[in-house]
C-alpha cells in the first residue's frame, strides 16, 4: 500500500481530481434545489403528510437495499457511464416533475415514481463517484480525496436550498425544477469529455453479482476483511441509531429553546451542522490532519455521538449551536476516514462492493434514524428519543472498540 500524501490539499493538484470535486458539488446542489422544489410541489398538489413522508424513505431506502449492487456495477464497468447515467436519471426526473406540474397532470402515482428514481439514481452514483476519485488520485492522495468530496457534497448541500428557494421565488416551481436540470450537465459533459480512462478500471476484473446469493457472497468476502467490517459497522450503527434523523425534527428544538416558530433560529441549528462539516475538511486538509486509522474512526464516532447527546440535553441555545457544529465536524471526519479505509483495504476488484456495503450501512442505515428519534419522539419526546439513541450509541461504539482491538481485528495503523 502507498504511503499517503501529507500535503494539504494534496488531491487538489491533479486537474481531473479538482475537475470532478468542482461538478460533484454542483450534481449534489441540484439533488438538493430538487428536494426543496419537488417538496414545494407535493404540498402545494396534495396536502399529504403520508406523501411527504414517503419522500423521505424513498431517498434513503435505495442506498440501503441497492448500495452493494450499484458497488458490483462499478467494479466491472467504468465509473464514468455509471456517473451520466445517475446524471441523466437526475435530469429526467427534473425535467419530468417540471412538465407534469406545468401541465397540471401531476398524480400521486407519478410522485411516487419519481421520487423513487431520483433515490436510485444517488444511490448509482454514490459507489461509482468514489470508485472514479480513487481512480483520478491513486492510493496515497486517497484519503485527501475522500475528504474533499466529501466536503465539496457538503458544500453542495449547503447551497442548494438557498439556490433552489431562489429559483422557485424566481421563476416559480416549474420552470425552477425544469432548470434544475441543466445544473447536473457539466458533470455528465465533463465525463463524456474526458479522454483519460482511470487506471483502477484496468484492476481484475470481479465475479458478476447477479442474484440474492451473489450478494450474500459480497457481503461474507468483504466482511472478512477486519478493518472493512470494522469501520462499516461504526458508520452502520451511527447512522441508524442517529444518523441525520434529528434534521426534521431541529423546528421542535427551536420551539424549545423558546423561539417559537422563529425560522431563523432553525436555520441556524441547520447551518452550524453544515458548517461543521464544512470546516473539518478546511481544517483537517490544511494541516493534512487525521491520518486515517480504524481506532479513530472510532473515537471520533463515539464524540460524535457525545456531541449529539449533549445536544439533545442542553438548554442553552448558544452551546447548542456550538455542539452542532462539533458534531458536523466528527461527522465529516469519521465517515471520510470510514470511507477512506474501505476503499484502501478492500482488493482492488471488489473496491467498489465494498464502498457499496460502506454505503449501505452510513446512508441506507438513516432509514432506521427516522424511527428511533422520530417516532421514538412522538412517544417520549425528541430531547429524550435523541439523547437515548446518542447514548446507546457511545455505548455500543465503546463496547465494539474494545472487543474489536482485544481480538487484534484493528490496530492504531491503516
Amino acid at each position: 500500500m502507498d504511503e499517503a500524501d501529507r500535503r494539504s490539499y494534496a488531491a487538489l493538484r491533479y486537474p481531473a481530481s479538482r475537475a470532478y470535486l468542482t461538478f460533484a458539488a454542483m450534481a449534489m446542489m441540484a439533488d438538493h434545489i430538487e428536494h426543496v422544489i419537488s417538496y414545494w410541489i407535493i404540498y402545494a398538489e396534495f396536502r399529504s403528510p403520508s406523501l411527504a413522508g414517503f419522500a423521505v424513505i424513498s431517498h434513503w431506502v435505495p442506498f440501503l437495499l441497492g448500495s452493494i449492487w450499484a458497488g458490483a456495477l462499478a467494479d466491472k464497468y467504468d465509473p464514468r457511464r455509471i456517473i451520466q447515467i445517475s446524471m441523466g436519471l437526475f435530469m429526467a426526473v427534473s425535467l419530468a416533475w417540471g412538465g407534469l406540474f406545468l401541465t397540471d397532470s401531476l398524480a400521486k402515482w407519478h410522485a411516487v415514481v419519481l421520487l423513487i428514481v431520483h433515490g436510485c439514481a444517488g444511490a448509482l452514483w454514490a459507489p461509482a463517484g468514489q470508485v472514479l476519485i480513487h481512480s483520478i488520485v491513486g492510493t496515497a492522495l486517497l484519503q485527501s480525496a475522500v475528504r474533499l468530496l466529501a466536503t465539496s457534497m457538503t458544500l453542495g448541500m449547503l447551497l442548494g436550498p438557498a439556490v433552489g428557494g431562489a429559483l422557485l421565488l424566481q421563476f416559480g416551481p416549474s420552470r425552477a425544477i425544469m432548470i434544475n436540470a441543466v445544473i447536473y450537465l457539466p458533470l455528465l459533459v465533463w465525463l463524456v469529455s474526458n479522454p483519460d480512462k482511470p487506471a483502477a478500471i484496468q484492476a481484475p476484473a470481479a465475479g458478476r453479482m447477479s442474484s440474492f446469493r451473489d450478494m450474500a457472497d459480497a457481503v461474507a468476502q468483504i466482511s472478512a476483511i477486519p478493518v472493512v467490517l470494522a469501520v462499516t459497522l461504526a458508520g452502520g450503527l451511527s447512522a441508524s441509531l442517529v444518523g441525520n434523523g434529528f434534521h426534521p425534527q431541529l423546528p421542535m428544538f427551536a420551539r424549545d429553546f423558546g423561539f417559537g416558530n422563529d425560522g431563523l433560529r432553525y436555520a441556524m441549528l441547520l447551518a452550524a451542522n453544515a458548517a461543521g462539516a464544512v470546516l473539518a475538511g478546511i481544517v483537517l486538509e490544511s494541516r493534512s490532519l487525521l491520518a486515517s486509522n480504524p481506532r479513530a474512526t472510532f473515537i471520533l464516532a463515539i464524540l460524535w455521538a457525545a456531541a449529539m447527546l449533549g445536544f439533545a440535553v442542553t438548554t442553552s441555545y448558544a452551546l447548542a449551536l456550538g455542539l452542532l457544529l462539533c458534531a458536523g465536524f466528527l461527522d465529516l471526519s469519521f465517515n471520510s476516514m470510514g470511507r477512506t479505509l474501505a476503499q484502501l483495504h478492500a482488493p482492488p476488484e471488489l473496491r467498489g462492493r465494498a464502498i457499496g456495503l460502506y454505503n449501505m450501512g452510513a446512508l441506507g442505515g438513516r432509514t432506521f434514524s427516522g424511527v428511533t428519534i422520530g417516532f421514538g419522539g412522538g412517544i417520549i419526546g425528541i430531547h429524550w428519543s435523541l439523547g437515548l439513541s446518542a447514548a446507546v450509541l457511545v455505548a455500543v461504539l465503546l463496547v465494539l472498540l474494545i472487543r474489536l482491538a482485544r481480538a487484534g481485528a484493528i490496530g492504531a495503523e491503516a
